[in-house]
């Protein structure tokens, strides 16, 4: 495999622009690894190589003119299939998007595009970014490279193993309730959640409007940061986006900082494993100089019932627009315009969805509104001011990303609880609308697999400098972000 793949993004673009390297090769590179590799782990479910390889001669042809452009010149990325680059399928892992192609591009793929990037494909998903498996998508699983029988999380799945795999040095996913950061946990790489309101959502196709977060995904902290800082700003097309472009990034010392932990975030059920290798991860920030402080996140136990009320709310009436009429996929019905959309929903929609829209749909009914949905906006608000209070003393929270190690595909399908239960720990974040970063910290060996952990770090409403300033630190002070899955061993693919 060439080592040019398994640069980071920062380090690629570099040799590009000193012309060590072409952007045509970087992407021809790119889609050897796809090639190899996409067949086993279901990676992608669109892959745009005509466009990649023609973005990637305009590249050179404007360096050899001696106009780059950008700082992610001729860098190959990955785009979550619910993102829309104009003329690409843009399924969200749906039959009933079966086919669609965006006319228009998001303002956020746009701006890496304008910062020189070039987008590969559509990663696979859970359907609808519902779900924390890859198990919900109409195209099959995404598999996990540390154990192919083993999720490597969801909903972001395809975008995570695009990564971790070294496909891509750099791939987009959205986070509502721990998409990104727990797949990026699962899969031993970073994943990073910005404040909800520092990336434009336009152009990202909707699960939960007030949740939602365009969120990126990198092997090194350093490329999280020029992500997220190419992206970020207003845009007039989201009005809840704000002109806050610049991150003003920290150097990476920790001395002095105060680490909150959450005890309500290392329960007893936590596995043994995993608690030892997350207070393993906090002795080394306390060695790097911070201060460990204990602190108490009490409304926590009510994150997850608080969140299947407002997302499958914002689910409901977000997919009413799929019908048959204006996107994708019609199936007629017995005559009536009715009898289209019910027909329609029945064959596009798969359960999970499904289960969300009847949820949400039941929530905000008459009758029922104030008793679930009103008094779920009112819990949302004091999980917000539990992190406002604990953030009076500290500077950033930290404890794990995920209650556990990457479990194996199937463990939970038939237990939807059990499956929402695995975002425990990153749904109060989200809830919050605050910044948080799962960065790797260790592995666990269970059955016999090797699987990485990871930490999450968690900061006050547009503090998104210092988490990465924390979690910078702690990639320079460990090398768990360095280690390759057994997929990278060459033989096996």
């Amino acid at each position: 495999m060439s080592a040019a793949i398994l640069e980071d993004a920062v380090a690629l673009a570099g040799r590009i622009a000193r012309g060590e390297l072409s952007a045509r090769r970087a992407v021809e590179v790119a889609f050897e690894r796809l090639d190899r590799l996409d067949r086993r782990l279901n990676v992608f479910l669109a892959v745009d190589r005509e466009g990649a390889l023609r973005r990637a001669g305009e590249l050179d042809a404007r360096r050899a003119a001696g106009h780059a452009s950008g700082p992610l010149h001729g860098v190959p990325i990955a785009l979550k299939a619910n993102m829309c680059f104009e003329g690409v399928e843009s399924s969200c892992a749906s039959k009933i998007l079966a086919g669609y192609r965006a006319p228009y591009t998001a303002t956020f793929v746009q701006r890496l595009l304008d910062a020189g990037a070039n987008p590969i494909g559509m990663t696979n998903m859970d359907e609808f970014a519902m779900g924390s498996s890859s198990e919900n998508s109409a195209f099959g699983p995404t598999k996990n490279p540390w154990d192919e029988a083993r999720t490597p999380g969801g909903s972001s799945s395809g975008s995570a193993v695009a990564v971790a795999a070294g496909i891509v040095p750099i791939a987009l996913g959205s986070d509502t309730g721990g998409s990104v950061r727990q797949p990026a946990a699962l899969c031993g790489i970073h994943g990073f959640k910005p404040t909800y309101w520092r990336v434009s959502r336009y152009g990202l196709i909707a699960f939960g409007s007030s949740l939602d977060q365009v969120s990126p995904f990198a092997r090194t902290v350093r490329d999280l940061e020029l992500v997220t800082h190419v992206m970020s700003g207003t845009d007039v097309r989201d009005s809840t986006c704000l002109d806050e472009p610049a991150l003003n990034l920290e150097d990476g010392d920790v001395r002095g900082l105060r680490v909150g932990v959450p005890r309500e975030h290392f329960p007893e059920s936590l596995p043994r494993d995993v608690r030892a290798v997350c207070e393993a991860a906090l002795a080394t920030l306390e060695k790097l100089g911070a201060t460990i402080v204990p602190v108490s996140l009490p409304h926590s136990h009510l994150a997850i019932p608080t969140y299947y009320v407002v997302a499958t709310a914002e689910a409901s009436s977000n997919l009413a627009r799929f019908d048959g009429v204006r996107y994708g996929t019609r199936v007629e019905g017995s005559g009536s315009l009715q009898s289209m959309y019910a027909a329609t929903r029945e064959e596009g929609f798969g359960p999970e969805v499904k289960r969300r829209i009847l949820l949400g749909t039941y929530v905000l009914s008459a009758g029922y509104y104030d008793a679930w949905y009103g008094r779920a906006l009112k819990v949302r608000s004091i999980l917000r001011r539990d992190f406002e209070t604990a953030f009076e003393d500290v500077d950033v929270i930290a404890g794990p990303t995920s209650p556990e190690a990457a479990f194996r595909l199937g463990a939970k399908s038939n237990d939807p609880v059990a499956m929402y239960l695995s975002d425990v720990l990153t749904v109060p974040v989200s809830l919050a609308g605050i910044p948080a970063i799962s960065v790797p910290c260790g592995f666990v060996t269970v059955e016999g697999s090797r699987l990485p952990v990871g930490l999450q770090i968690v900061g006050p409403n547009r503090a998104d400098a210092r988490v990465l300033r924390v979690a910078r630190a702690f990639e320079a002070a460990t090398d768990f972000a360095r280690a390759l899955p057994p997929i990278h061993a060459g033989g096996a693919a």
